[in-house]
């Protein structure tokens, strides 16, 4: 039977949460990048595998537009994942979520600047500038209690990597445009990550001057799972999310995606211990109300 797009999306945002979990857990073992470059790789392989049952080229005419998501994105991922290991798993998906709201500010810049050389007369609904300083608003609440639990820094990572995952969606919707197929741009996306992760992951060893197979040895193998848990979940999450926005209302998926920071939030408290103080909980609505009105009014 096929699915609802919109059970597609609930399922996707299920399965993120559980890459949040994933990369909390396997953060304990593993540097960033290794995380990353893991994600890459289950990814790659995966998407390969679907590329070749379905007939679908890996093969691109527009190279530079994959090189140019896959920087922005996997840098986005990096710092994203290095602020799940460091705060509270539901503020660190609520300050990525904040992708929405910057790609609002993009849009307004975009605007404003072609209005200031004349070439565009479109004005910026004032709804949707209330939205972004709302969402901001919210990220003060949220970012507010790791003042005193010597985190902030972390929260400001996790900000940039909202800021970040906006650029690359902007250069994912220009792949659509370039006729790229979803299999395509996830396969270039991931082996951009694989290849990323394991140069930084070698910087790292050499780095801390650890011998390589002394540490892997000294891993668990439960590690080994959860960091190939952050693989699959992310790739099979990415591919629902993809199908569920083919198929079904923008708006409505847009507005179902945002159960992510309440999975987040559940997992935190039954999996971490994490609790959530009255004003990040006030924060995190105030940016999921933020990013559904720039999803709703953002320029066409």
């Amino acid at each position: 039977m096929r699915r609802s797009p919109y059970w597609q999306m609930a399922l996707a945002t299920v399965l993120f949460a559980c890459m949040g979990v994933c990369v909390k857990l396997a953060s304990e073992h593993f540097g960033t990048a290794a995380v990353v470059g893991m994600r890459g790789f289950v990814g790659a392989v995966m998407m390969a595998a679907i590329a070749w049952g379905t007939g679908t080229s890996l093969r691109t005419s527009v190279p530079r537009l994959h090189l140019q998501r896959g920087l922005s994105g996997v840098l986005a991922l990096s710092l994203w994942f290095y602020c799940i290991g460091h705060l509270p798993l539901a503020t660190a998906v609520t300050l990525n979520y904040m992708s929405s709201v910057w790609m609002a500010v993009f849009l307004i810049g975009q605007i404003a600047w072609a209005r200031h050389q004349g070439r565009d007369g479109r004005r910026v609904d004032p709804r949707l500038v209330a939205a972004i300083a709302v969402g901001f608003a919210g990220v003060a609440l949220v970012l507010h209690p790791t003042l005193a639990r010597d985190q902030l820094g972390a929260g400001v990572v996790g900000l940039v990597s909202g800021m970040l995952a906006a650029m690359a969606y902007v250069q994912v919707t220009a792949l659509g445009r370039a006729g790229e197929p979803e299999v395509r741009v996830v396969f270039h996306f991931s082996l951009m990550g694989t290849v990323l992760g394991a140069g930084l992951g070698v910087v790292e060893a050499w780095a801390q001057g650890t011998p390589h197979a002394d540490a892997l040895a000294d891993i668990p193998a439960m590690a080994w799972a959860e960091l190939i848990g952050v693989g699959a979940f992310a790739t099979i999450a990415q591919l629902l999310m993809t199908r569920a926005y083919a198929r079904g209302s923008m708006l409505v998926n847009a507005s179902l995606q945002y159960l992510g920071i309440v999975h987040a939030s559940l997992f935190g408290m039954w999996l971490f211990h994490e609790h959530l103080g009255p004003g990040s909980v006030l924060g995190m609505l105030l940016i999921v109300g933020a990013g559904m009105v720039a999803t709703r009014f953002k320029p066409a």
